[in-house]
Order: C-alpha cells, then sequence, then structure tokens
C-alpha cells in the first residue's frame, strides 16, 4: 500500500493529475506498477484502499467533475466514503478510463513509473517455434515385428 501512496503523491506534486483523474484510478486499482529496474511498485489496490488514501492525501475534491460527477452530489460527511463514491461514478472499467490511462503512462513513466496493460488485455504472443519444412509422420500403433502395417488383434 505504500507504493500506490508513493504513486499518488509523485502524480499529485508533479501537477499531472488535472485531466487525468479518471485513468489514475484505473491504474492504481487495475494495472500493475513497477519500477524501470522491474521492482514492483503496486499490482492494484481495492477501491476503498484508494479512497482511503485520497482522503489522506487530500486530493481536490473537484477533480471528479473532470468525469461529470457533481462533488455536492456525493458523500460528503466523510471525506473516505466521498472517494469511495466518487470511483464508483467514475466507471474505472469503461474504454474511457482505459484510454485515460495509457495517456498517462508515458507521464508517469518520466516520473519513475512503468504502468502495465489493463486487466483482460492479450498478452503478447510468444514467438513462433520454427518447424521444418518435414513432419514426421504421426506414430501408427502397431507391434515393432509386423512388418505389414496391419494392427495386431488382441
Amino acid at each position: 500500500m505504500d507504493g500506490i501512496r508513493e504513486l499518488l503523491s509523485a502524480v499529485r506534486d508533479a501537477d499531472i493529475v488535472a485531466g487525468n483523474f479518471r485513468g489514475l484510478l484505473h491504474v492504481a486499482i487495475g494495472r500493475k506498477v513497477t519500477r524501470p529496474d522491474g521492482s514492483t511498485v503496486s499490482m492494484g489496490v481495492t477501491w476503498r484502499e484508494l479512497a482511503a488514501e485520497l482522503k489522506a492525501l487530500r486530493f481536490d475534491q473537484d477533480l471528479v467533475r473532470e468525469y461529470g460527477a457533481d462533488p455536492d452530489d456525493l458523500t460528503a460527511r466523510d471525506r473516505e466514503r466521498f472517494w469511495y463514491a466518487a470511483i464508483s461514478v467514475a466507471r474505472v472499467d469503461s474504454a474511457e478510463a482505459i484510454a485515460e490511462a495509457d495517456r498517462l503512462a508515458p507521464k508517469l513513466k518520466a516520473l519513475g513509473f512503468v504502468i502495465g496493460p489493463p486487466p483482460g488485455a492479450a498478452a503478447v504472443p510468444p514467438p513462433p517455434q520454427p518447424t521444418s519444412r518435414f513432419k514426421a509422420p504421426p506414430p501408427k500403433d502397431r507391434d515393432k515385428d509386423d512388418k505389414t502395417g496391419k494392427k495386431k488383434k488382441k
């Protein structure tokens, strides 16, 4: 969980949250985040964990306007509940959120975070194996002593 706090703090301090908030939510919840050396920062967090981090880091509540939510309509008594409701309205699994996360990824790379592919993305297929031009015939079910090529009855 410290890794996600590190990511959120870096994004907020670099002032790249505005215009990328839904993509940031998508990255925090559903993507693997690593460092360039391969060390894991985050494997994704739950909505509740993310809401707690957004509350602790005092993110601006007006960010929810980016995806059409009104901060006054969301639960305002408790900031953690506010962020939980904001995440639920954001549709972080939508095509728009994935596209925003993809646009955000190069900016995060400049901050030292490598963003993995979205969940359910097709994995890169393995390279094709070299094959011979001539294929071996399939094995036949016969005895070694039988030269006729016919199966023996048992």
